[in-house]
């Protein structure tokens, strides 16, 4: 009886540690196959219209009385607003800025020329608007404002129009999909031509969005790029 317990005993042990031995080798199996990974980026990049445009206008004058050029400030600033509400540009949209005055004799240190005015005074009006079409059709237009005498400054920095994209939330789920998709053909390629079969997903960094004015001369039309890296597991 004694030799009958301990020969099931025994035979239970044995395929206790044989049942034992293979999930311990499926368990390397497993995880050698987690540690072939593939990894691979996927590109999504497209062209979108900027739906906001801040349109900084500045104009310069110059005086040797400051009373006198405040007074030649606030009279082009009316003909300027007036243009734009002229245009169709509502006056909730156009904000008048402080003039900035430079003294340019408090500048001068022990120079002996004298500048012919000695105040000079930039002023900026800024549109800010969604209807960025009307906009970049009054920007066309703006050259009749120097035949009032307003001598525009647009060579500045500050001078320069601001496009706006707003709607990236709008298109995010899409370019993401996108990325993603063109990765795993990516991972596709690379398995068959390794004689591998893909397997899940074992890492994704979504990535970063990026938007950029497509070129210099079309700052209105933006450019959104995203590239998403993605870690596939390859299994023989």
């Amino acid at each position: 009886m004694k030799t009958l317990a301990s020969a099931i005993l025994a035979t239970g042990i044995i395929a206790g540690l044989a049942l034992f031995g293979f999930q311990i080798s499926q368990a390397l199996s497993d995880m050698k196959t987690w540690d072939r990974v593939v990894t691979v980026k996927g590109l999504s990049e497209r062209e979108y219209l900027a739906d906001q445009v801040i349109w900084p206008i500045q104009f310069v004058d110059a005086g040797n009385d400051l009373v006198s050029l405040y007074d030649d400030i606030q009279d082009n600033s009316t003909a300027v607003v007036e243009f734009l509400t002229s245009k169709g540009i509502s006056s909730d949209n156009v904000t008048i800025g402080k003039p900035q005055i430079t003294d340019k004799l408090a500048q001068q240190y022990g120079g002996s020329e004298r500048a012919k005015y000695r105040y000079t005074a930039t002023q900026t009006i800024t549109v800010y608007s969604d209807n960025v079409e009307k906009v970049r059709e009054i920007m066309q237009k703006i050259g009749s404002l120097v035949k009032q005498g307003i001598v525009l400054s647009d060579q500045r920095y500050q001078a320069q129009p601001d496009y706006v994209f707003t709607r990236l939330n709008e298109v995010k789920p899409e370019m993401i999909e996108e990325a993603t998709l063109n990765a795993r053909e990516v991972a596709l390629k690379f398995a068959k031509d390794s004689q591998s079969t893909l397997g899940k997903i074992k890492r994704a960094n979504q990535g970063r969005f990026s938007i950029s004015s497509r070129d210099t001369h079309h700052p209105h039309i933006k450019k959104v790029r995203v590239v998403s890296t993605i870690d596939y597991t390859l299994v023989d």
